[in-house]
């Protein structure tokens, strides 16, 4: 067997013993491919040299305390009960029906794999260990009996390896994944176990889902589908294993946290804090080059603990090249982003100042937002609307702070956020802070109806957010105490829309952007104001600004809705009905609501796109609708935003509440 053979059994082996992140890769390249490989397992040969020499590069780059995680791994799973094995296997095994002397061969095969995960990094390892795994006659055999039951001709270990590691595999799907997100989400993901739980859980999706049973399935993926196993046995499988095997996680965290500083990632997600209770941190010397990944800077070691409050001590002229090298990454490109990556800070309150110096830098450089990250929580604040010294303060607080006032059930920690500007407390934005916070006891709970909730005055507003994966998204134009719950609002009079619109009137309340009008009674047929639906879209898509400012006439400064028809007429999804009039009570039209969700969209995503005057042709009564809301209408049907009946929109109909949240639903749910 060639080493490069041999090499990539090795990785087979690192990502079953890792089964619960699978090693990770954080690059564009995947861990076989940055070690030599250009695709498969069975790819253009390298030179042994090369090879060698990357493994070695890899093994230099883990820490003693990686190569006891490592180690501690071996030892745990390499010693596995047959009887613990068979429970955690148990969803796979249950498929495969396999004879008792095969269960038995299979064991050996989990534990004599991972009894080598370590020995596969030692610099003077010749493979000889997995060479006998590879050629055994009774894993051999194995796998020949489980292609028989399955009616395929073979499956061999490079059948398992292409499955892992080959161009339609498991580790081509984390690598297509991640090249597709950002580096605030990747940093996220390599520093959060549920983040990594959740890209290694959407891989094995995109896997099963786009392979399984197509005429070009990999050998792996046929048997799979064969046999009848699902993505719910496999994900149960790996779930069993992190729970069983205390050490599987720390192990794949250890080889992920060795590949990115061995190959030049720059991130660090292993380091924080001090730790503990009392005295303080210690801070290094600052490296020269403060970020190898640009947009993403390691100031883990910036972080001074004192008793329950972590501090991060910058330095201007570090963070200044930080800021320099992102740019010249992104020749020509604006938006910019830096997150300040603190890692794991074990202090309940954490303290983040951004001098003068640095907000001006950054401004000058068209870096648009800092992004602070620490324990799975990022804050992303947009810099342009500051022209002093920013610190921001979130402290961790005790969840009876809402249990206290909510029986709804909580799904997050709680966090008090607090922004000083020139040492001045500031809870109102210009531009919104996203804070994205991470979800936590999530089972059993319904993940659409999770909503961010906003403590005032021992009362809980619910501002809605986007759930992405294991996190929840929200820009806040104010700040306060602010926590994730399962918001289930129930209504008594909508049995006779329930068929239609019931699901969605419960999620869209739940996001708090729409209201039932007392008594718990929603109204569904009751027409909904100009007014109204501005505050329903603007709550949907978290675009409230209290800064914005209107104009029209008929809207006073004092009621309910000018904020929101503010930020509706600022960001030109509303235009008046003329004379500078808004007509705030009037009812809405069908045609009106369709373009107002279609403006407030295109506002929201960027979208330039016109709808063609074609996506109107599927109703006869197209003529009917203003010139001036043809195109908004357009845009909505051609999306399915809108739909008509029996074949005509009747846009100058009047819009029921239940019409309302059944179209703001969609809108929220816009991909």
């Amino acid at each position: 067997m060639t080493l490069k053979k041999k090499l990539a059994v090795s990785t087979l082996a690192v990502s079953m013993a890792a089964a619960t992140v699978a090693g990770i890769p954080l690059s564009g390249k995947g861990l076989a491919q940055q070690l030599g490989f250009t695709g498969t397992a069975s790819a253009a040969s390298i030179s042994n040299a090369d090879v060698k020499a990357n493994i070695v590069k890899l093994y230099n780059a883990l820490t003693d305390t990686e190569k006891q995680a490592l180690l501690k791994y071996q030892t745990e799973a390499g010693s596995i009960s047959q009887a613990k094995y068979e429970a955690i296997f148990e969803p796979i095994l249950a498929k495969l029906a396999l004879s008792g002397p095969d269960v038995q061969t299979s064991h050996k095969l989990f534990t004599s794999v991972s009894s080598v995960v370590y020995d596969v990094y030692a610099i003077d390892n010749d493979f000889a260990k997995l060479k006998e795994i590879r050629y055994d006659e009774k894993n051999i055999a194995l796998l020949k009996g489980i292609a028989a039951k399955a009616g395929v001709a073979n499956l061999t270990v490079d059948d398992l390896i292409e499955f892992l590691l080959g161009t339609g595999g498991v580790e081509a799907e984390l690598r297509a994944l991640i090249s597709s997100k950002t580096t605030a989400e990747l940093l996220e993901i390599v520093s959060n176990p549920n983040g990594q739980e959740a890209l290694l859980n959407e891989a094995i999706d995109k896997v099963m889902d786009n392979r399984i049973g197509s005429d070009g399935a990999a050998t792996v993926s046929q048997v799979v589908y064969n046999l009848g196993i699902t993505k719910g046995d496999v994900k149960q499988t790996l779930k069993n294993l992190s729970t069983e095997i205390t050490s599987a996680k720390p192990a794949a965290k250890a080889l992920a946290t060795a590949y990115i500083r061995a190959f030049g990632l720059g991130v660090n997600p292993g380091t924080g804090g001090s730790g503990g209770g009392g005295g303080g941190g210690v801070v290094t010397t600052p490296v020269t080059n403060p970020t190898a990944t640009p947009g993403i800077y390691d100031v883990s070691k910036l972080v001074f603990i004192v008793g329950d409050k972590a501090t991060l001590k910058l330095v201007d002229a570090d963070v200044i090249k930080a800021f320099d090298a992102l740019v010249a990454a992104n020749p020509g490109k604006s938006g910019l982003t830096l997150t300040l990556n603190l890692g794991t800070v074990n202090a309940k309150t954490v303290e983040v100042p951004l001098s003068k110096v640095i907000i001006e830098a950054a401004k000058a450089r068209g870096i648009a937002n800092i992004a602070i990250t620490f324990n799975g929580l990022t804050v992303t604040i947009p810099v342009g609307q500051f022209s002093d010294a920013v610190t921001l303060t979130v402290s961790t607080l005790d969840d009876s702070t809402i249990t206290n006032v909510s029986k709804q059930k909580l799904a997050s920690s709680v966090y008090d956020f607090n922004v000083t500007v020139g040492g001045v407390a500031t809870t109102v934005f210009k531009q919104p802070i996203t804070i994205k916070l991470p979800l936590k006891n999530t089972t059993g709970l319904d993940k659409e109806l999770l909503s961010v909730g906003k403590l005032v005055y021992n009362k809980l507003d619910f501002q809605g957010g986007v759930v992405d994966g294991e996190y929840i998204i929200e820009p806040r134009d104010t700040f306060s105490t602010y926590a994730v719950l399962e918001n289930k609002v129930s209504f008594n009079d909508i049995s006779k829309v329930q068929a239609w619109a019931g699901r969605q009137i419960q999620v869209v309340a739940a996001k708090g952007a729409i209201e039932g009008i007392g008594d718990s009674k929603f109204a569904p047929k009751s027409n909904v104001t100009r007014a109204e639906f501005a505050k329903m879209l603007i709550r949907a898509l978290n675009l409230e600004n209290n800064s914005a400012a209107q104009t029209f006439t008929d809207v006073s400064s004092t009621a309910w809705y000018a904020p929101y028809v503010a930020v509706a007429a600022e960001k030109g999804i509303i235009t008046g009905r003329g004379n500078s009039k808004f007509d705030p009570t009037a009812t809405i039209t069908r045609a009106e609501m369709a373009t107002m969700i279609s403006r407030a969209l295109k506002a929201e995503k960027g979208l330039t796109e016109t709808a063609p005057a074609s996506a109107l042709n599927g109703f006869k009564d197209a003529s009917k609708i203003a010139a001036s809301l043809k195109e908004g209408v357009a845009f909505a049907a051609s999306h399915n935003l809108v739909i008509g009946n029996a074949g005509k929109f009747n846009p100058n109909d009047t819009a029921t509440r239940a019409e309302a949240a059944v179209i703001i639903y969609r809108t929220i749910n816009f991909k």
